[in-house]
């Protein structure tokens, strides 16, 4: 009888570890915290030797931490998707951002074709009297501004000449009507 005792109370101690470790992997479920057999021995008191020999909880654990896989899994499935997602996204407005230029560049290119073939008209309808003449009026315009900038500089020496002849003459008539009131008080 003690025999049967013993297994008895021997299976409701396994059995009360069983719900402890069910309530245990609930707990871990709900807090979002990771599944493992460590976390599972801590949070349901019974040792990893428990989990690993006992085929229940063994099974309970594996199964608990297959979901969680799972469910990370589709958490970093949803995470590659909207990823994927926001690339497809960027890609479409760099393809048409890259149409736009391509065609700018285009409407660019015929742009400056037309305007070349402007300047090749206008450099084909000079003629090379033409061309002569006004190369001589360039350098003429070219040699009556050097003059001009030379009278230019000359007429600013001589001002600046003049306004220091100007100051002199300032401060001598002050020295002589100071000269003067002196001259005039002393009689």
């Amino acid at each position: 009888m003690s025999t049967e005792a013993a297994l008895a109370a021997r299976r409701r101690s396994t059995e009360a570890a069983l719900g402890r470790v069910r309530d245990a992997i609930t707990r871990l479920r709900r807090e979002k915290t990771q599944v493992s057999v460590a976390a599972v021995s801590r949070r349901a008191d019974v040792s990893r030797t428990f989990l690993y020999s006992n085929p229940d909880a063994r099974a309970a654990v594996a199964a608990a931490i297959a979901q969680a896989g799972e469910q990370r899994t589709r958490i970093l499935d949803a995470q590659d998707d909207e990823r994927e997602a926001t690339w497809r996204e960027r890609a479409l407005n760099a393809e048409g951002a890259l149409k736009t230029a391509h065609n700018e560049i285009t409407a660019q290119r015929a742009r400056i074709g037309e305007l070349l073939g402007q300047v090749r008209d206008l450099q084909s309808e000079w003629t090379e009297e033409a061309i002569q003449r006004i190369t001589t009026e360039n350098t003429t315009l070219k040699q009556r501004v050097r003059q001009l900038t030379a009278d230019n500089r000359a007429l600013a020496e001589r001002l600046e000449a003049a306004r220091s002849n100007n100051r002199f003459a300032d401060r001598r008539i002050a020295q002589l009507e100071a000269q003067l009131t002196d001259n005039t008080s002393s009689r």
